[in-house]
Protein backbone atom coordinates (compact mmCIF):
# COMPACT_ATOMS: atom_id res chain seq x y z
CA UNK A 1 0.00 0.00 0.00
CA UNK A 2 2.77 2.34 0.65
CA UNK A 3 4.65 1.44 -2.18
CA UNK A 4 1.66 2.32 -4.65
CA UNK A 5 1.28 5.59 -2.92
CA UNK A 6 5.12 6.38 -3.37
CA UNK A 7 4.65 5.24 -6.85
CA UNK A 8 1.30 7.70 -7.43
CA UNK A 9 2.97 10.80 -5.83
CA UNK A 10 5.92 10.32 -8.48
CA UNK A 11 3.88 10.03 -10.92
CA UNK A 12 2.44 13.39 -10.13
CA UNK A 13 5.13 15.05 -9.88
CA UNK A 14 6.06 16.96 -12.61
CA UNK A 15 9.16 15.78 -15.04
CA UNK A 16 12.26 18.15 -15.01
CA UNK A 17 14.57 15.52 -16.88
CA UNK A 18 13.96 18.29 -20.07
CA UNK A 19 15.28 21.15 -18.06
CA UNK A 20 18.11 19.42 -16.33
CA UNK A 21 19.38 17.84 -19.77
CA UNK A 22 19.29 21.39 -20.84
CA UNK A 23 20.99 22.88 -17.97
CA UNK A 24 23.94 20.04 -18.23
CA UNK A 25 24.47 21.08 -22.19
CA UNK A 26 24.23 24.93 -21.17
CA UNK A 27 27.25 23.68 -18.15
CA UNK A 28 28.76 22.02 -20.82
CA UNK A 29 28.98 24.87 -23.74
CA UNK A 30 29.84 27.39 -21.16
CA UNK A 31 32.82 24.93 -19.84
CA UNK A 32 34.14 24.33 -23.58
CA UNK A 33 33.56 27.92 -24.27
CA UNK A 34 35.60 29.19 -21.10
CA UNK A 35 38.24 26.28 -22.51
CA UNK A 36 39.05 28.79 -25.42
CA UNK A 37 40.42 31.15 -23.59
CA UNK A 38 43.09 29.21 -22.48
CA UNK A 39 46.78 29.46 -24.30
CA UNK A 40 49.33 26.86 -23.98
CA UNK A 41 51.44 28.88 -26.64
CA UNK A 42 53.17 30.53 -24.39
CA UNK A 43 54.60 27.90 -22.11
CA UNK A 44 58.39 27.54 -22.17
CA UNK A 45 60.17 24.75 -23.43
CA UNK A 46 62.33 24.61 -19.86
CA UNK A 47 59.22 24.89 -17.52
CA UNK A 48 59.21 21.34 -16.33
CA UNK A 49 62.92 22.12 -15.47
CA UNK A 50 61.91 25.35 -13.92
CA UNK A 51 59.08 23.62 -11.57
CA UNK A 52 61.39 20.77 -10.73
CA UNK A 53 63.72 23.68 -9.63
CA UNK A 54 60.77 25.42 -7.55
CA UNK A 55 60.18 21.94 -6.33
CA UNK A 56 63.96 21.29 -5.23
CA UNK A 57 64.15 24.53 -3.70
CA UNK A 58 61.16 24.17 -1.42
CA UNK A 59 62.24 20.77 -0.39
CA UNK A 60 65.72 22.49 0.33
CA UNK A 61 64.97 25.61 1.62
CA UNK A 62 68.15 27.83 2.75
CA UNK A 63 68.33 27.39 6.55
CA UNK A 64 70.90 30.00 7.19
CA UNK A 65 68.04 32.67 6.14
CA UNK A 66 65.13 30.39 7.90
CA UNK A 67 66.85 30.28 10.95
CA UNK A 68 68.17 34.29 10.82
CA UNK A 69 66.72 36.12 13.43
CA UNK A 70 68.24 39.94 12.31
CA UNK A 71 66.27 42.32 10.40
CA UNK A 72 66.55 40.33 7.00
CA UNK A 73 65.53 37.27 8.18
CA UNK A 74 62.62 35.06 8.09
CA UNK A 75 61.21 35.34 11.69
CA UNK A 76 61.38 39.39 11.68
CA UNK A 77 59.66 39.16 8.43
CA UNK A 78 56.92 37.50 9.36
CA UNK A 79 55.92 38.95 12.21
CA UNK A 80 56.01 42.51 10.36
CA UNK A 81 53.65 40.53 8.25
CA UNK A 82 51.64 38.95 11.23
CA UNK A 83 51.25 42.73 12.75
CA UNK A 84 49.79 44.24 9.93
CA UNK A 85 47.34 41.90 9.51
CA UNK A 86 46.82 41.96 12.95
CA UNK A 87 46.72 45.78 13.31
CA UNK A 88 44.84 46.03 10.09
CA UNK A 89 42.11 43.66 11.58
CA UNK A 90 41.46 45.44 14.75
CA UNK A 91 40.86 49.01 13.22
CA UNK A 92 38.78 47.56 10.43
CA UNK A 93 36.94 45.63 13.20
CA UNK A 94 36.49 48.85 15.02
CA UNK A 95 35.51 50.95 12.33
CA UNK A 96 32.95 48.69 10.78
CA UNK A 97 30.65 48.60 14.06
CA UNK A 98 28.78 52.16 13.21
CA UNK A 99 28.55 51.45 10.01
CA UNK A 100 26.74 47.94 10.67
CA UNK A 101 24.73 49.48 13.15
CA UNK A 102 23.48 52.23 10.41
CA UNK A 103 23.25 49.53 7.82
CA UNK A 104 20.93 47.31 9.93
CA UNK A 105 17.42 47.44 8.60
CA UNK A 106 16.19 46.21 12.82
CA UNK A 107 18.23 49.27 14.32
CA UNK A 108 17.67 52.52 11.43
CA UNK A 109 15.21 52.73 9.16
CA UNK A 110 15.68 51.39 5.74
CA UNK A 111 16.10 54.42 3.50
CA UNK A 112 19.40 55.13 5.83
CA UNK A 113 20.47 51.51 5.90
CA UNK A 114 20.47 51.55 2.48
CA UNK A 115 23.08 54.24 2.33
CA UNK A 116 25.27 52.23 4.68
CA UNK A 117 24.47 49.11 2.56
CA UNK A 118 25.67 50.70 -0.65
CA UNK A 119 29.10 51.95 1.10
CA UNK A 120 30.22 48.36 2.60
CA UNK A 121 29.53 46.83 -1.33
CA UNK A 122 31.45 50.27 -2.74
CA UNK A 123 34.14 49.15 -0.13
CA UNK A 124 33.69 45.52 -0.84
CA UNK A 125 33.81 45.95 -4.79
CA UNK A 126 37.60 47.17 -4.82
CA UNK A 127 40.41 44.08 -4.83
CA UNK A 128 42.99 44.38 -1.91
CA UNK A 129 45.77 44.40 -4.44
CA UNK A 130 44.46 48.15 -5.77
CA UNK A 131 43.60 49.25 -2.87
CA UNK A 132 47.62 48.61 -1.76
CA UNK A 133 48.36 50.31 -5.05
CA UNK A 134 46.67 52.84 -4.72
CA UNK A 135 48.18 53.58 -0.97
CA UNK A 136 51.66 53.19 -2.09
CA UNK A 137 51.31 56.10 -4.38
CA UNK A 138 50.10 58.25 -1.30
CA UNK A 139 52.11 56.90 1.72
CA UNK A 140 54.88 55.30 -0.40
CA UNK A 141 55.63 51.60 0.19
CA UNK A 142 56.00 50.25 3.44
CA UNK A 143 54.30 48.62 6.07
CA UNK A 144 52.08 51.51 7.07
CA UNK A 145 50.30 51.06 3.15
CA UNK A 146 49.72 47.71 4.01
CA UNK A 147 47.90 48.63 7.28
CA UNK A 148 46.18 50.91 5.80
CA UNK A 149 44.71 48.76 3.03
CA UNK A 150 44.20 46.07 5.56
CA UNK A 151 42.06 48.27 7.50
CA UNK A 152 39.93 49.27 4.45
CA UNK A 153 39.70 45.73 3.00
CA UNK A 154 38.20 44.67 6.39
CA UNK A 155 35.79 46.90 6.74
CA UNK A 156 33.79 45.71 3.80
CA UNK A 157 33.68 41.87 4.92
CA UNK A 158 33.47 42.53 8.78
CA UNK A 159 30.51 44.90 8.32
CA UNK A 160 28.56 42.39 6.26
CA UNK A 161 28.76 39.73 8.72
CA UNK A 162 28.51 41.97 11.66
CA UNK A 163 24.66 43.03 9.72
CA UNK A 164 23.78 39.62 9.72
CA UNK A 165 24.50 39.55 13.33
CA UNK A 166 22.99 42.69 14.57
CA UNK A 167 19.66 41.70 12.29
CA UNK A 168 19.33 38.16 14.16
CA UNK A 169 19.25 39.40 17.70
CA UNK A 170 16.67 38.57 19.66
CA UNK A 171 14.01 40.90 20.73
CA UNK A 172 12.56 39.18 23.22
CA UNK A 173 15.52 39.73 25.46
CA UNK A 174 14.87 43.41 24.98
CA UNK A 175 11.36 43.07 26.20
CA UNK A 176 12.04 41.08 29.50
CA UNK A 177 14.55 43.70 30.68
CA UNK A 178 12.85 46.21 29.82
CA UNK A 179 9.44 45.04 31.52
CA UNK A 180 12.14 44.67 34.65
CA UNK A 181 12.75 48.12 34.81
CA UNK A 182 16.67 47.52 33.30
CA UNK A 183 18.39 50.81 32.00
CA UNK A 184 19.62 51.47 28.58
CA UNK A 185 23.44 50.28 30.04
CA UNK A 186 21.94 47.25 31.44
CA UNK A 187 19.66 46.05 28.42
CA UNK A 188 23.29 46.56 26.26
CA UNK A 189 25.03 45.07 28.85
CA UNK A 190 23.32 41.85 29.96
CA UNK A 191 20.58 41.86 26.23
CA UNK A 192 22.78 42.94 23.95
CA UNK A 193 27.07 42.59 24.20
CA UNK A 194 26.24 38.48 25.18
CA UNK A 195 24.42 37.88 21.82
CA UNK A 196 26.92 40.31 19.73
CA UNK A 197 29.93 39.31 21.57
CA UNK A 198 30.21 34.86 19.98
CA UNK A 199 29.38 36.51 17.00
CA UNK A 200 31.85 39.77 16.01
CA UNK A 201 34.78 37.59 17.76
CA UNK A 202 34.53 34.85 15.82
CA UNK A 203 34.40 37.20 12.51
CA UNK A 204 37.18 39.33 13.81
CA UNK A 205 39.21 35.86 13.48
CA UNK A 206 38.29 34.61 10.42
CA UNK A 207 38.96 37.93 8.92
CA UNK A 208 42.85 37.53 10.82
CA UNK A 209 43.29 34.66 8.27
CA UNK A 210 42.24 35.56 5.68
CA UNK A 211 44.57 39.44 6.27
CA UNK A 212 47.41 37.14 7.06
CA UNK A 213 47.01 35.78 3.46
CA UNK A 214 46.56 38.62 1.45
CA UNK A 215 49.46 40.65 3.81
CA UNK A 216 51.84 38.81 2.18
CA UNK A 217 50.10 39.16 -1.53
CA UNK A 218 50.16 42.90 -0.65
CA UNK A 219 54.45 42.97 0.20
CA UNK A 220 54.60 41.79 -3.23
CA UNK A 221 53.58 45.19 -4.85
CA UNK A 222 55.50 46.95 -1.69
CA UNK A 223 53.42 46.79 1.08
CA UNK A 224 55.60 45.77 3.45
CA UNK A 225 55.66 42.03 5.34
CA UNK A 226 57.20 38.69 3.76
CA UNK A 227 56.03 39.25 0.45
CA UNK A 228 58.57 41.54 -0.93
CA UNK A 229 61.37 39.05 -0.40
CA UNK A 230 59.57 36.43 -1.50
CA UNK A 231 58.96 38.26 -5.02
CA UNK A 232 62.75 39.30 -5.20
CA UNK A 233 63.94 35.70 -4.47
CA UNK A 234 61.49 34.35 -6.94
CA UNK A 235 62.72 37.20 -10.02
CA UNK A 236 66.20 36.12 -8.96
CA UNK A 237 65.65 32.51 -9.29
CA UNK A 238 66.60 31.85 -5.99
CA UNK A 239 64.72 28.70 -5.06
CA UNK A 240 66.18 28.32 -1.89
CA UNK A 241 65.50 31.41 -0.42
CA UNK A 242 61.57 30.73 -2.06
CA UNK A 243 61.54 27.69 -0.33
CA UNK A 244 62.66 29.84 3.29
CA UNK A 245 60.22 31.58 2.98
CA UNK A 246 57.35 29.60 2.23
CA UNK A 247 58.58 27.24 4.85
CA UNK A 248 57.92 29.94 7.01
CA UNK A 249 54.43 30.81 6.15
CA UNK A 250 53.61 27.25 6.33
CA UNK A 251 54.32 27.09 9.76
CA UNK A 252 52.94 30.59 10.66
CA UNK A 253 49.53 29.45 9.02
CA UNK A 254 49.51 26.07 10.61
CA UNK A 255 50.00 27.83 14.22
CA UNK A 256 47.39 30.62 13.33
CA UNK A 257 44.94 27.99 11.95
CA UNK A 258 45.03 26.08 15.09
CA UNK A 259 44.81 28.57 17.88
CA UNK A 260 42.19 30.26 15.83
CA UNK A 261 39.82 27.09 15.75
CA UNK A 262 40.31 26.25 19.53
CA UNK A 263 39.13 29.94 20.28
CA UNK A 264 36.10 29.76 17.76
CA UNK A 265 35.45 26.28 19.09
CA UNK A 266 35.41 27.63 23.05
CA UNK A 267 33.62 30.81 21.79
CA UNK A 268 30.62 28.69 20.14
CA UNK A 269 30.24 26.61 22.54
CA UNK A 270 30.39 29.18 25.14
Amino acid sequence: MMNERILREYERAPKRWAWNFLAAIICVMLIAWSGTTIELSNVTHNGLKIAGNILGGILHPDTELLFNFTTTGIAYLLLETVCIAFLGTIVGAILAIPLAFISATNIVPKPISLIGRVIIMAIRTVPPLVYGLMFIRVTGPGAFTGLLTMSLCSIGMVSKLYIEAIEDLDTKILESLDACGCTLFQKIRYGILPQLFPDFMSTIIYRFDMNLRDATILGMVGAGGIGSPLIFAMNSYRWNEVGAILTGLIILVLVVEFFSTKIRVKLARG
